[in-house]
């Protein structure tokens, strides 16, 4: 007891705080409980359904769900971004949690895609436009953190921009910008449209802010010995396939049971109008957080050969 005091006396001296304070707090606080801690009450109150269909339920928790592992997963970026002595080790550490929170959120998918009734899940969905998955500013945040805004823009316009351009335009040449955007006209869908004016802003901060310190870069700039440490390169591999290959399909295979669900000609379109068909798939995407670590081949054939 003796030393656990002289620990507190030496931890509350440090921040120049008199520990007789902290310890009369103590006798004063209540215990705690699992219910306080996770905070039960307000966290089972967040479903809110625009229906009385029960799937709307499983939909609502499910992406809910997602937006937790995505917070993780920004938390796990942080800590290399910000840590002070960056070792391979830790590295690959780090990029493993993330990885298998993606692996997580990969096999989840049966739960939509297994889990709800596509007659309900097409009625339901009609109140949901223009919401649309596309608009978790989350995710946007994760890739910006993972690579480099160009290694982001749309296949179609890499050649316009270069390390040179302005946030802007790089932006308005994302690869997500078809989801809701004519290139010929410049003109942009509601769902779209409504993102950018809550996030656009923000995001354009975020890829300034993250330019030298997504993990693309961090990893960069580690001396050559760290940057072939095999571990870490299969770490980094193995994120970027994740994300950029199997999660994607994942989502995309879901996508493609309900919204072919009794089409004779062409899919449903997704609830914010985009062709997904195109906009999800890998082989249009060409999505890639790291390339300097997959060869010219695996490069020009990234998703060719899954179904489309």
């Amino acid at each position: 007891m003796q030393e656990t005091l002289d620990k507190l006396q030496e931890k509350y001296t440090s921040i120049d705080e008199p520990m007789e304070a902290y310890l009369k707090g103590l006798l004063h606080q209540k215990p705690i409980t699992y219910w306080d801690y996770i905070d039960t009450e307000a966290l089972l109150s967040l479903q809110k359904p625009r229906t009385d269909f029960p799937d709307e339920m499983v939909f609502i928790m499910y992406h809910q769900v997602n937006e937790i592992l995505f917070k993780m997963m920004l938390h796990e970026i942080v800590q290399l971004q910000e840590a002070e002595e960056l070792t391979p080790e830790l590295f690959s550490s780090k990029l493993s949690r993330v990885s298998r929170y993606f692996d997580m959120l990969t096999s989840s998918f049966t739960i939509m895609r297994d889990g709800m009734e596509p007659e309900q899940y097409l009625l339901f969905r009609d109140t949901l436009t223009p919401a649309s998955g596309f608009q978790s500013a989350q995710y946007r945040m994760i890739e910006f953190s993972c690579t480099n805004a160009l290694n982001l823009v749309d296949p179609r316009f890499r050649k316009e921009v270069s390390e040179d351009s302005e946030n802007t335009e790089i932006f308005e040449r994302l690869y997500w910008q078809a989801a809701g955007k004519n290139f010929k006209t410049g003109e942009k869908k509601q769902l779209l449209f409504n993102f950018e004016k809550k996030y656009k802003k923000y995001f354009l901060n975020f890829i300034e802010e993250n330019k030298d310190n997504n993990l693309y870069s961090l990893y960069l700039s580690l001396p050559k010995e760290a940057r072939e440490d095999q571990k870490l390169v299969d770490a980094m591999r193995h994120l970027d396939y994740t994300i950029n290959i199997t999660w994607v399909m994942a989502h995309y295979n879901t996508a493609k049971k309900y919204l072919n669900y009794g089409q004779k000609d062409k899919p449903k379109a997704a609830t914010g109008g985009s062709d997904w068909t195109k906009y999800m798939h890998p082989k249009y995407q060409r999505r890639v957080f790291f390339p300097t670590l997959w060869s010219d081949d695996e490069l020009n054939n990234w998703g060719e050969d899954l179904e489309q």
